[in-house]
């Protein structure tokens, strides 16, 4: 399976998304209520609809930019948020995308792409932040049939983001919704400042 722009613009057209919970992932929510500086510059990528990008820019966070593939979310998005920057809305690949980040975002583009790409998401992530930026987000604790979405396990996890996060912390995820309870996890990086 080829998992390129036409296939996920396919998905959109055809309305098989079952990833889209149709807003901002409540773990998520609970970690962006935890940062003090809303001038941090902030990319999700993979970003579909872009619930958690809608919930950072209404709370006051200005410098927040989304990512995706397929332009069938990205103009989902631009019709709920007319006021969003143009400029911040991106439509490209993300192991292609330069720039600079305090924090990148991470909510179902990991258990999208193909498990062959999970190495170079952690070398994009790594290169794609700034010194003593973070990378949060939510990842599956749990296998599944064929994919995407393609799913992992906690010591995976630790094993492919230590190769190049100097802090790696992989907690338990208490607010997921409930077709996901118990099968969730939440993870931080930080980039160390060198």
């Amino acid at each position: 399976m080829i998992m390129n722009k036409d296939y996920w613009s396919s998905r959109y057209k055809k309305q098989q998304t079952g990833w889209d919970i149709g807003e901002a992932s409540r773990p998520l929510i609970h970690l962006f209520e935890t940062i003090e500086n809303k001038n941090l510059k902030i990319l999700i990528p993979g970003c579909g609809n872009a619930y958690e990008a809608d919930y950072l820019y209404h709370i006051g966070f200005r410098n927040v930019f989304i990512m995706d593939i397929a332009l069938e979310p990205l103009n989902e998005f631009r019709l709920r948020n007319r006021t969003f920057p143009e400029s911040h809305i991106l439509q490209e690949d993300f192991f292609k995308h330069q720039g600079k980040y305090d924090l990148i975002v991470e909510q179902t583009f990991f258990c999208a792409i193909s498990p062959e790409l999970r190495q170079s998401y952690v070398e994009k992530c790594f290169e794609l932040l700034k010194d003593g930026g973070k990378l949060i987000g939510v990842l599956f604790d749990r296998e599944f049939e064929g994919g995407p979405p393609f799913g992992g396990n906690k010591n995976e996890y630790l094993r492919l983001f230590k190769t190049h996060f100097e802090e790696v912390l992989i907690q338990n995820c208490y607010h997921s919704i409930k077709p996901r309870a118990g099968s969730e996890i939440i993870i931080t990086c930080d980039k160390a400042i060198s």
